[in-house]
């Protein structure tokens, strides 16, 4: 075979994403067949990685926002040579493969980030872009340019039309984010069919409104007008940049290209073979030339480039030892050696002098202790930051060029804000938080699933945490969102009684390297609770005994949050025989060990009562069917704290007396 063409290389990726749809049965073709010539031409002269190092700190990020055309990062991954053989293409979609039907970060080689819901690929690619942008400010020199990558984002008009898309867009264009670039697939085709019925918007217009770069039509399958484009990307020196590229869903295929029959189904056999001949592709299955592999490959720099990148390393450690220092450990993402103490530190000041406040005001203090020690915590609230209290005495908003920026104002985004956490977690160098009341977590609930999903290292801050808050009544009082935050598999949920349960939460979350945490935090005050020292190291269990009986307990009270105050003072009423358990997280307390477990909760008690201002159902694994639940039943009501937890029961006569019936 002569030298290979772009079209050739192209062709490419579209044939392993045809004969793995094909082989699958299953899939996502047209995307893949449409945005492959983009995707050649930004692989092959632009993107800065290294294949034989995925996780090298100054690469480029890919992120395939519009998540089901996976075939075409497959593809892209394979030609240019990371582990992803082509046996993984062939297994396409099937189990214990590494190429799943949506790109998944923990899977792949060279996946930064798990995409498939529309339109939090592009968020978290804000979140790169940001973080990039923060460690550039912190770390680089004049003469040491030591961060310096981009962010490339392909998305299609899904993603566009998810209102994600417009939350993180005009984030991105306020922040000035210019090392983020960002392809829109414009093929005027979704799932339903052409998309003039549904999404007539002008969408340059907006992007330009946001404050980006916008660069319209664009052929996406004229490479010289594809280098065009991204040079002025590379040009824009204040602003994140807005690629328009009409495109061809199904590009080659005679009877299904510009058609929605292309988007979500294999092409057939037949129609393979069509277009085989379409595109001069004679060639069988998974079958690509040595002479177009050599052609992906030619321009594979990216090991010289480390290197390159290494040294500069190695001048930038010898004048600065210091922040190369920060740099490594935070992209390691390891906490500061000395960070331990200095939490045990607050936490035994914090017990022996008992503040009573609400866990928000214990929450920002917890900040206030921890922040200054690790440059890498950085987050903020959705307009709510002197609700929230995530405000602290060392903020510095990152919509400046301070180098210790460290706090985001979001506004009213909150699922665009918990999706940049996720981006800004999976970039590294970052442990992200961000914060909203408690019953707006359902406008960033599938944003915290995906850092679940993820194993992302970010901290979702709720605060206004039940009927608890008051006048504002049931639209801002959460009732299911605890069990429904705790139902999220490998979600670590805490809720705190007290400010020292509070700093403990804290610890845990920052201290967790595998995966997200809910911190729920109250709007009232909270009693102090007192504790032995065995009973404050305890608590980071999840779950422990925070009253004993004497004896072997004859009733077992179990309570979380502002209504462990509230079990404390049924048991004293209850007698001797009384145990009080707080649960701060149940999360973490199920992942004990079962000796752990029985000496906390031992079978031989069946009296059980669990309180707790939220919906029932979720206790009765604790409290099994023998028990009783104290909580609620229905949505909450307008009126002051004090008169409202009375008109739902939630009481310690209501307590002692459920506790007596059993």
């Amino acid at each position: 075979m002569t030298t290979p063409s772009r079209r050739d290389l192209a062709n490419a990726i579209r044939f392993l994403a045809i004969d793995a749809v094909q082989a699958a049965n299953s899939g996502h073709p047209g995307m893949p067949m449409g945005m492959a010539d983009i995707a050649e031409v930004l692989w092959n002269d632009y993107l800065q990685h290294n294949p034989g190092n995925p996780h090298w700190a100054n690469r480029d990020r890919f992120v395939l926002s519009n998540g089901h055309g996976s075939m075409l990062h497959y593809a892209l991954l394979h030609l240019t040579g990371y582990d992803l053989p082509l046996d993984e293409l062939k297994n396409f979609r099937q189990l214990g493969s590494k190429t799943a039907g949506h790109p998944e970060n923990h899977m792949t080689p060279g996946v930064e980030t798990t995409t498939g819901p529309l339109g939090q690929g592009f968020a978290n690619a804000v979140g790169f872009a940001l973080a990039e942008k923060l460690l550039a400010q912190r770390f680089n020199r004049p003469e040491m340019t030591l961060v310096d990558h981009r962010t490339w984002v392909f998305m299609g008009d899904g993603c566009l039309m998810e209102g994600i898309s417009h939350e993180a867009a005009s984030l991105a264009g306020t922040w000035g984010l210019n090392k983020l670039v960002a392809f829109w697939d414009d093929n005027n085709i979704s799932i339903d069919g052409q998309v003039q019925g549904w999404f007539t918007d002008d969408t340059p217009a907006r992007f330009e409104s946001y404050g980006w770069t916008v660069v319209r039509n664009v052929d996406g399958h004229d490479p010289v007008e594809i280098k065009t484009a991204i040079d002025t990307a590379l040009r824009s020196a204040d602003k994140p940049v807005l690629l328009c590229c009409r495109t061809t869903i199904g590009f080659g295929s005679p009877a299904k290209a510009g058609k929605e029959s292309s988007h979500g189904a294999p092409l057939g056999q037949d129609e393979v073979a069509a277009t085989r001949a379409a595109l001069a592709w004679a060639h069988a299955p998974f079958e690509i030339p040595q002479a177009i592999v050599d052609g992906w490959r030619a321009n594979n720099v990216g090991a010289a480039r480390e290197l390159h990148w290494r040294d500069l390393f190695d001048l930038y450690a010898a004048e600065y030892p210091e922040l190369a220092d920060e740099f490594s450990r935070r992209m390691r993402g390891e906490l500061p050696d000395d960070f331990a103490g200095i939490a045990d530190a607050y936490i035994a000041k914090l017990q022996a002098e008992g503040p009573v406040v609400a866990s928000r005001k214990a929450s920002q203090m917890a900040i206030e202790a921890f922040a200054p020690h690790l440059p890498e915590l950085v987050g903020g609230s959705a307009d709510l930051a002197h609700s929230n209290l995530t405000l602290w005495t060392g903020s510095k908003s990152v919509a400046g060029s301070d180098p210790d920026a460290n706090y985001v104002y979001y506004g009213v985004r909150e699922f665009a804000m918990t999706a940049i956490s996720n981006g800004l977690a999976l970039h590294g160098g970052f442990v992200p938080y961000d914060a909203t009341f408690l019953v707006f977590s359902d406008y960033a609930r599938n944003a915290v699933r995906m850092s679940a999903l993820m194993e992302a290292r970010a901290i979702h801050v709720y605060t206004h945490d039940s009927i608890g808050l008051g006048e504002d009544g049931p639209t801002h009082q959460p009732v299911e969102h605890l069990a429904s935050l705790r139902y999220i598999p490998h979600n670590d949920v805490w809720r705190p009684c007290d400010a020292v349960e509070s700093a403990v939460s804290w610890r845990a979350a920052i201290e967790r390297a595998d995966g997200p945490s809910c911190l729920i935090f109250s709007r009232q005050n909270l009693a102090h609770q007192p504790r032995s020292d065995a009973q404050v190291a305890d608590i980071r269990r999840g779950g422990y005994v925070l009253k004993d009986s004497v004896g072997a307990p004859e009733y077992i009270l179990i309570a979380t949050g502002s209504e462990v105050g509230l079990a404390m003072r049924a048991a004293a009423e209850l007698g001797d025989g009384a145990r009080v358990v707080s649960m701060p997280s149940t999360d973490v307390f199920d992942r004990q060990d079962a000796a752990y477990r029985e000496a906390v909760l031992p079978k031989a008690c069946r009296k059980r009562v669990a309180i707790e201002a939220g919906v029932r159902d979720f206790w009765g694994k604790y409290v099994g069917l023998d028990g009783a639940v104290i909580g609620m039943d229905g949505y909450g009501a307008s009126a002051p704290a004090e008169k409202l937890y009375p008109h739902f029961g939630i009481t310690v006569d209501a307590a002692v007396a459920a506790a007596r019936a059993l």
